[in-house]
């Protein structure tokens, strides 16, 4: 039986190894906007808890989410991927705490690992935290995301087996192979519905990973607005990149651009438009709820 909301409030041994003082009480009583820090001198660079966690999803667009608002004077944000909770959750908080880089109160500290989403144990750890922590997920069309985390996956092992072999290996489910994880991640309702178990749907944003390229400004904006800071990253930081096809980062108006390393947009497989038919069909419905469950229509279909 999976662990509820309730279990993780009123069972001790849910919590994860940390200070004992740490679990007297929940997080959210006892520590204010710096949740989670050594100390709340409004001078002292301190270590905190993260506020706000970029919790998915894989090959959506979330590094350069992280490095657009690593841009940004009042965010802090730890580069590195910590994967607390998912593969770390046993060392423990004053473990996680010193992973997040040190910041100023009032600055918002932040941290991205993308399999959190995905993660069944996420939702009741991060909520164990904090019941306040917001979270964002970065989202993309399934088939492209899919093929995204194809391409990487061959990048590191040339070996590795056709998509379509992969796709297609167990159909006795369905009409492809939910099992492989470069498929499963896609099925974005049914991850979510893990985390509404937790978390209302006010303290988590959608943003499209299209739209991250697209038109980072405004995909920029609504994620500043969420998490309660001034627009500073605009229009004026952002270069597009027609090689790449991606956009490029001034940290600075005027300053040379940053672009993202060489594995970002990298060139795709060419997978036959009859695979591309039957994952289209196979994710349609999947796609639909969870246009239901957030309120927005992503245009994937």
């Amino acid at each position: 039986m999976k662990a509820t909301r309730k279990d993780c409030e009123d069972n001790p041994q849910r919590q994860p190894r940390g200070r004992k003082e740490d679990w007297n009480k929940p997080f959210d009583e006892q520590l204010s906007l710096g949740r989670g820090a050594i100390s709340n001198s409004s001078n002292e660079l301190v270590s905190k808890l993260p506020q706000a966690i970029i919790i998915g999803v894989k090959k959506g667009g979330t590094r350069a989410l992280l490095e657009f608002l690593r841009v940004h004077p009042e965010i802090r944000a730890v580069g590195a991927e910590p994967h607390f909770f998912d593969k770390n959750y046993d060392k423990g908080l004053d473990w996680y705490r010193e992973k997040m880089p040190k910041s100023l109160e009032g600055q918002v500290t932040m941290e991205k690992t993308p399999s959190y989403f995905v993660t069944p144990e996420a939702p009741a750890r991060v909520y164990a935290m904090s019941r306040h922590t917001k979270l964002i997920v970065v989202v993309r069309d399934p088939v492209t995301r899919a093929i995204s985390d194809y391409a990487q996956t061959l990048s590191k092992h040339p070996s590795t087996p056709s998509f379509q072999s992969l796709a297609f290996r167990n159909r006795s489910a369905g009409p492809v192979d939910p099992s492989w994880s470069a498929l499963r991640i896609g099925l974005y309702a049914q991850h979510l519905e893990a985390w509404l178990r937790y978390f209302p749907l006010a303290q988590m944003l959608f943003v499209s990973g299209e739209g991250l390229i697209r038109d980072p400004a405004e995909e920029m904006a609504r994620v500043q607005d969420f998490l309660g800071v001034q627009r500073e990253v605009t229009e004026k930081n952002f270069y597009f990149n027609q090689t790449k096809g991606f956009p490029c980062l001034r940290k600075e108006a005027g300053s040379k651009p940053h672009c993202l390393g060489k594995t970002k947009g990298r060139t795709h497989p060419e997978i036959d438009p009859h695979t591309m038919q039957i994952l289209r069909q196979f994710y349609a419905p999947h796609n639909r709820k969870f246009y239901q469950m957030t309120g927005h229509d992503f245009g994937w279909d």
